[in-house]
């Protein structure tokens, strides 16, 4: 399953997730299956990459393609099967959602499911540990992204500050063309100073054979993200009732969870302003930028509780505005913020997947009469625009791809399940 089948047709990483936890409805088998095809991508050291690239397209119908990723072949995978950047890591918390979805219809699909489960645990633990060993690069026990594309988030407002620091090499954009701006309006995408300077990364990380070591001293673009490293800890705790099912030890996954929260708690919280905020690890500096990252680890039922309000509170003033405000889901950026912008990508349009995350967060802390304000939100927007890429802040115009997978797949679970996420009660 691609997310969209003009702007990006090969497989990212988390959209593989999101895409899974609607498919447990209607086609389970398919939801495995993309699950498995990702996995199989796996480099040796753990990282799931966040592009697997499909051999029937063409080099030139995306770019950057594989050729210009170069990465070798491995674990019997062919050269240049995918990229060396990562994503989100929330395919443990897919897992558990396809599965339960299965158990559900009785004990033949759930040990069908359970024999899903034992394929991918060894693989999901290798992800993990790979992400909270190689990728602490602050040392402070948090995953640190290479580039803004692993996040998820590609030209949040979150990178402003450390990108500020990213030479833009603007004679890349004469070397390479791109595809992007071909297939959506460029007044909606990253700017090719952004672009200059994303390219510029990886070929930096690509020319040291994507290794991790010394990261803070010689990449130009080490940053903590809060809702990757929330992520990161939410998939943990997926891990507890997943090692119950496979017969491994649930106790590693509750410990992890539990230091990671703490790092996120103590290090990405900005008691000044109240808010979670990206941390630069080259300069220990937080952005200034409040964006909807900050609001994701909502996700952790150990979030201390004085933080959940917090959070709480920021979702619902001005800056973001929560349905009974605004009459729609969370925007990706302050709305106050003089740059706010309501078409460019990730620097003020309302995008389903993470308002689904918050809306999850919402439930783990109790908050169930906004998690279904923002539920119904979320179903009648696209009821009423339509499974776009991401949605106007204002008006809830439908921009980008206009048939996107993962606003599809998170639409039948807003419809389908009310219910508090199982792994909350991994705490």
């Amino acid at each position: 399953m691609v997310p969209s089948r003009r702007l990006y047709p090969h497989q990212w990483s988390w959209d593989a997730a999101f895409i899974a936890i609607g498919l447990a409805y209607v086609n389970p088998t398919r939801a495995w299956r993309d699950l498995r095809s990702l996995f199989e991508a796996q480099w040796p050291d753990g990282r799931v990459p966040h592009i697997v690239f499909d051999p029937g397209t063409a080099e030139n119908d995306y770019f950057p393609g594989p050729g210009f990723w170069d990465v070798p072949a491995y674990s019997g995978r062919p050269a240049r099967g995918s990229t060396g950047l990562v994503q989100p890591p929330l395919h443990a918390v897919a897992a558990w959602e396809v599965y339960r979805r299965a158990a559900s219809h009785g004990a033949e699909c759930a040990r069908a499911a359970g024999d899903e489960l034992a394929w991918l645990y060894p693989r999901l633990v290798a992800q993990q540990e790979y992400l909270t060993t190689r990728r602490d690069a602050g040392g402070d026990g948090l995953a640190s992204i290479v580039h803004p594309w692993e996040s998820g988030l590609d030209n949040s407002p979150s990178w402003d500050a450390a990108m500020s620091a990213v030479p833009a090499d603007m004679e890349l954009l004469t070397r390479f063309t791109r595809r992007d701006i071909e297939n959506a309006d460029a007044a909606h995408r990253p700017t090719d100073v952004d672009y200059a300077r994303y390219l510029g990364l990886v070929l930096d990380y690509r020319s040291g054979g994507y290794a991790d070591a010394d990261l803070a001293s010689r990449h130009a673009f080490v940053v903590e993200c809060p809702s990757f490293n929330s992520i990161l800890a939410a998939a943990e705790h997926a891990l507890v009732h997943i090692a119950g099912v496979v017969g491994a030890d649930p106790e590693i996954h509750r410990r992890r969870a539990a230091r990671i929260t703490k790092a996120i708690s103590e290090h990405l919280f900005d008691a000044s302003t109240q808010t979670f905020r990206a941390r630069d690890v080259r300069t220990g500096r937080l952005s200034p930028a409040r964006c909807v990252n900050g609001l994701v680890p909502l996700l952790l039922p150990g979030l201390p509780a004085a933080q959940a309000a917090a959070i709480m509170t920021e979702a619902a003033s001005p800056r973001f505005g929560l349905p009974d405000r605004t009459g729609l889901p969370v925007p990706s950026y302050d709305r106050t913020a003089p740059d706010f912008d309501t078409l460019r990508y990730w620097r003020g349009p309302i995008w389903i997947n993470v308002n689904w995350l918050l809306r999850r967060g919402m439930l783990v802390h109790g908050y169930r009469g906004e998690a279904e304000d923002l539920r119904t939100a979320m179903v009648r927007l696209v009821h009423r625009s339509g499974h776009f890429e991401y949605f106007h802040p204002v008006t809830g115009e439908g921009i980008g791809a206009p048939a996107f997978s993962w606003t599809a797949a998170l639409s039948l679970d807003l419809l389908a399940d009310r219910s508090v996420p199982a792994y909350a009660r991994a705490a």
